[in-house]
């Protein structure tokens, strides 16, 4: 198989480097693929910068820290449950436990190692937000199993990749509910729309198997179904600044994240794979433009 286009298995950098059994432990949490612990992180500092009390730079960088731990140990996590389906689907079929590099009493231990790392994250915090973050935890766990028994398992993962947003708001803060609600509304919907995209590349392998997907269900309505979603998501998300501050200046500053969701949408073919996944690792700067945003807003 040629790894090249197996673009779940690309290592770059510090992790080339590495000798091969700390690679395929690097590669196992995902350490080689950014992205994740980007779009786990974006929403943890939109509660933060949100709830206005300043920038809190080393609030954000242990919640940093804990994206990227707890996304490695996710993925560890879903790597060991979905060892046999992965096998079957070319992007996937290289992953380390699919593929007999690391085995499971290895992943078991590495994933310990990285939840002992989000510990040290979670004392941190006060005591509402760690008690919180401990409740994603049923989430997380059941994840992995969502594609094989609903259409939308995007959604399940919208649960979990927006509950930093109330963690990072529950650190500093303990009102305006309704305002936090809606905006974590919005961010679900926004993670659907990109995991949407994501599973795009996907779609031939996972029928043959049997994994469902959101991308799989709207079948040749993909676009205008992601677009739905990224409306929701800007609607909802206007609806939790205006809850919070309720000023129209406030609502222009989504017009730049607005605007890069648009351009994700008209430019996004649905048939290439590799136009999927540039568009949804574009998501990285529309997560750095909504966090501007709430900074305005929580701040100015």
């Amino acid at each position: 198989m040629n790894e090249q286009i197996v673009t779940d298995s690309e290592h770059r950098g510090l992790v080339a480097r590495l000798p091969q059994g700390p690679r395929d432990l690097a590669q196992l949490a995902r350490f080689d693929r950014p992205i994740g612990w980007w779009l786990l992180f974006w929403p943890c500092l939109w509660g933060v910068w949100l709830a206005g009390a300043g920038a809190q730079w080393a609030l954000a960088a242990w919640l940093l820290l804990g994206s990227v731990a707890m996304r490695g140990a996710g993925c560890v996590y879903n790597d060991i449950v979905d060892a046999d389906l992965d096998r079957q689907v070319a992007r996937t079929a290289l992953r380390p436990v699919a593929s007999g590099r690391v085995s499971r009493k290895a992943a078991w231990s590495w994933l310990l190692l990285l939840c002992m790392v989000g510990l040290v994250v979670l004392l941190q915090l006060r005591l509402e937000a760690q008690i919180f973050a401990l409740a994603s935890l049923a989430l997380v766990a059941a994840y992995p199993f969502m594609k094989r028994i609903t259409w939308w398992p995007q959604a399940w993962l919208g649960l979990v990749f927006s509950w930093g947003l109330p963690v990072g708001w529950i650190a500093l803060r303990g009102d305006n509910w309704d305002a936090l609600a809606a905006v974590y509304a919005g961010t679900v919907l926004w993670v659907i729309g990109y995991d949407t995209i994501y599973a795009l590349q996907d779609r031939e392998d996972d029928a043959l198997v049997g994994i469902r997907s959101s991308a799989l269900r709207l079948g040749k309505a993909v676009k205008p179904g992601v677009a739905m979603f990224y409306i929701g998501a800007l609607a909802l998300w206007g609806l939790g600044f205006w809850l919070y501050r309720p000023d129209w200046i406030a609502l222009l500053t989504l017009l730049p994240v607005g605007l890069h969701l648009l351009w994700q949408v008209a430019t996004l073919e649905a048939g290439d794979g590799g136009n999927a996944l540039d568009r949804f690792r574009s998501n990285r700067l529309a997560g750095a433009l909504m966090a501007a945003a709430c900074f305005v807003v929580g701040n100015a």
